[in-house]
């Protein structure tokens, strides 16, 4: 048994007791853990991560961190690992002017990416129904409809790409292809011309008949004169050919529907219910096209599209904060990717015109102050330009704002103070209640305004004249009668936007915030 110190036994003599008594103590937990190791117990599970690390065909030191990162790159989403990357740039130069063209080329409306994203679906779909077309050599309709700025005809222009690819692998004969835009027809019968014009052997048309009647011919026939070759018709800005009597649309559609027809139509508008409201005998004859819809982008489509325009330059130019703003707005307002650029386009011109300034202010340092030379100087200036050599978000909140503004708000804020109260005082007489007034009633409206606080008010006479130039700018509209007194008075603006105009102005603020 171990001793036990006694009670007058010396600390040294103690310390060398615990630790025999402790020694003891390790072996009998060895020898008990050895004994219960060689009892069956159940097994404890594993993660995923230490199997990794654990498996025999893993690599010594370094494996475990690489598959972490793999993992962690798989986890992230897809806008997550393009924000990684394009953090990971250089800022840009906006004195540069290869730079600022270039920026402005990725933003452009009319520039094709590299790579078209958030529309897979669509166009898979699209893809499919044209390979079906050609493979059964089968006539087809397709309608693609969505709102302003979804990506349609450039979706429409890679599916185009794709299907003749896919043609020429598989060994079949590639379909030609006539793309048309709409509104640049000079006639809605002119698009027949065109697809008579693609389809027709050269030397061969026939001038004395129309060419919708040629076309109906050629498709009527048995064997028809293109030789088996299927025409794919991609028609933009479709609802242009909309007729009083919606023939032009009606034939176009009806060419699918021939017996021996080898036309796939797709045609692309941004009415969803165009096939409903203008084609109802297609229906009723079993010919109704099939239809796609594009719906506006979300915020994080907005995003990741920008992102991937932005990722072929080799420098930031952008906060990811600015960017994510920007999306935010246009996927509330509309959903349109076009707006989206425009905006971004108008936020890098907003740095540039400061850069400008910023330079132009440079030019002329003062020269009585010392600190403001030689080194100190060029490091002062150098920090300014890092600092101003981004679109930061408070640009693109300007940006918006020019965007989405009503030019009725800056025609609002521009008036003088008493004009501003006449507005003000026509959004709270007619808020709720009715759709005009007359000028007296306006002119004790007015009145109340300014004796609440107390501002001297305007006579009758100045204030109808206030009220006439008010009618001249737009903003309210005054009818004529005898008497002043007696004239109606309506808002011609959205309260909205006076409301926005206003708010800035603590006087207005509250003034229209009272019932």
């Amino acid at each position: 048994m171990p001793s036990i110190p006694k009670q007058n036994a010396s600390p040294i003599s103690t310390r060398g007791n615990l630790k025999e008594v402790s020694g003891r103590r390790r072996l009998r937990s060895d020898r008990t853990a050895t004994v219960e190791s060689s009892i069956a117990t159940p097994i404890k599970r594993k993660s995923p991560r230490r199997c990794i690390n654990s498996s025999p065909n893993a690599p010594p030191n370094g494996g475990a961190k690489e598959d972490r990162d793999e993992i962690m790159k798989l986890r992230k989403s897809p806008v997550k690992r393009l924000s990684d990357s394009f953090a990971a740039k250089q800022q840009w130069n906006p004195k540069d002017p290869h730079h600022m063209s270039a920026v402005k080329e990725a933003l452009h409306v009319s520039t094709v990416p590299c790579s078209i994203v958030c529309r897979e679906d669509e166009q898979q779909r699209v893809l499919d129904f044209c390979k079906g077309c050609i493979e059964q050599e089968k006539a087809g309709s397709l309608y693609v409809c969505g709102c302003p700025g979804t990506g349609k005809s450039l979706s429409m222009e890679k599916v185009k790409q794709n299907l003749l690819e896919w043609a020429r692998d598989a060994g079949l004969q590639p379909p030609d292809v006539l793309s048309v835009q709409c509104t640049s027809l000079a006639t809605t019968s002119e698009i027949f011309s065109k697809i008579l014009g693609k389809i027709q052997l050269a030397g061969r048309t026939n001038i004395s008949s129309p060419p919708l009647q040629h076309l109906q011919k050629i498709y009527i026939q048995k064997q028809p004169s293109t030789g088996g070759k299927m025409t794919l018709i991609i028609a933009d800005e479709l609802d242009y050919l909309i007729t009083k009597d919606r023939a032009v649309l009606h034939d176009l559609f009806m060419l699918t529907a021939l017996p021996f027809s080898r036309c796939i139509l797709i045609g692309i508008a941004n009415a969803i219910d165009l096939a409903d409201r203008f084609l109802p005998r297609l229906q009723s004859l079993n010919c109704k096209p099939m239809v796609i819809t594009f719906r506006a982008y979300s915020k994080d489509q907005i995003l990741q599209i920008l992102q991937e325009r932005l990722m072929a330059l080799p420098y930031v130019v952008f906060q990811l904060q600015a960017l994510e703003l920007c999306a935010r707005k246009v996927a509330a307002a509309s959903g349109d990717m076009r707006k989206a650029l425009c905006i971004c386009r108008s936020a890098i011109d907003l740095v540039e015109a400061e850069t400008r300034e910023s330079a132009r202010e440079c030019d002329f340092p003062l020269v009585g102050n010392k600190s403001l030379c030689g080194e100190t100087s060029s490091t002062v200036e150098s920090e300014k330009v890092q600092e101003s050599a981004i679109v930061r978000i408070d640009h693109m909140a300007l940006a918006l704002s020019r965007t989405f503004r009503s030019p009725a708000v800056d025609t609002i804020q521009s008036l003088p103070q008493h004009q501003q109260i006449t507005i003000c005082s026509t959004v709270k007489l007619l808020r709720g209640r009715k759709k005009d007034t007359t000028l007296g009633e306006l002119y004790k409206s007015y009145l109340e305004v300014c004796k609440a606080s107390l501002i001297p008010a305007a006579g009758f006479l100045e204030f109808s004249s206030m009220c006439q130039v008010l009618n001249d700018q737009g903003l309210l509209k005054l009818g004529q009668s005898r008497d002043d007194k007696l004239r109606k008075i309506a808002l011609k603006v959205d309260e909205a936007d006076v409301t926005f105009a206003l708010q800035g102005v603590r006087f207005f603020r509250n003034c229209l915030q009272q019932p």
